[in-house]
């Protein structure tokens, strides 16, 4: 056993394809290396099956939950919503769509003695090459304003102490792009320790990625030029 106890949850906007495997794979992970432990699933809005998949898998083992959003309310509230319904002192998150393997998880695990906040960073991002391009010049603005030093400020794979969560003020981001940010800059502010572990990235087998749209993009950069003046 690696620890005590864990909570784990995804968000997720129509994975019908993908979610029963992504849980399956991270209670076989957890029920390896944590004594207790809870699985949560965000359902933000699907307009497939995501829902009634989490359910089912819920029905037969309670440490499986389901919160659902209607009508769909943003990655970020939907990140917003795992971070605020765990219980457990330490909260991991990730993408429900496959890209990453959850049992690196023990990669992260391994730094939470000296960080409160562990984030994953892209090894070989699989994603197209606008994506890339627009992930890069994110990081190094968010870098310049917010007084980070990290090399990929947007990877879904992360581990929090719930303290973190506990202490920073209340996350307001409902987009992707912003979440992650204004996690890392409230942290720093308030004096928690951040680090950072390479995590694989693997090819989308199944559905659509979402919010890499220009409109989206364009909104994200004006709201972290709000959070640099907020924090400041």
């Amino acid at each position: 056993m690696e620890i005590r106890s864990l909570s784990v949850f995804f968000p997720a906007y129509n994975e019908e394809a993908n979610i029963k495997n992504t849980v399956i794979e991270a209670k076989a992970v957890l029920e390896k290396i944590a004594g207790e432990w809870e699985i949560i699933v965000i359902d933000d809005g699907s307009k497939d099956q995501t829902g009634a998949i989490v359910a089912k898998l819920s029905q037969q083992d309670k440490r499986i939950r389901l919160i659902t959003h209607k009508p769909n309310q943003g990655y970020g509230a939907a990140l917003r919503t795992g971070f605020y319904n765990s219980v457990y002192d330490w909260i991991a998150c990730t993408d429900a769509d496959g890209q990453f393997d959850f049992g690196e998880i023990s990669n992260l695990l391994k730094k939470r003695d000296q960080f409160q906040v562990v984030i994953g960073y892209r090894i070989d991002r699989q994603d197209p090459l606008k994506r890339k391009i627009f992930g890069w010049g994110w990081t190094v603005l968010a870098n310049l304003l917010l007084g980070l030093r990290v090399r990929d400020v947007d990877c879904a794979f992360k581990l929090v102490k719930k303290e973190v969560i506990d202490t920073i003020p209340k996350l307001r981001s409902t987009r992707g792009g912003m979440i992650s940010p204004e996690l890392l800059a409230l942290a720093r502010k308030k004096g928690f320790k951040i680090t950072e572990v390479g995590v694989h990235h693997y090819p989308r087998k199944e559905g659509r990625q979402t919010g890499a749209s220009l409109k989206v993009i364009i909104k994200s950069f004006i709201d972290l030029g709000k959070l640099w003046w907020q924090i400041r």
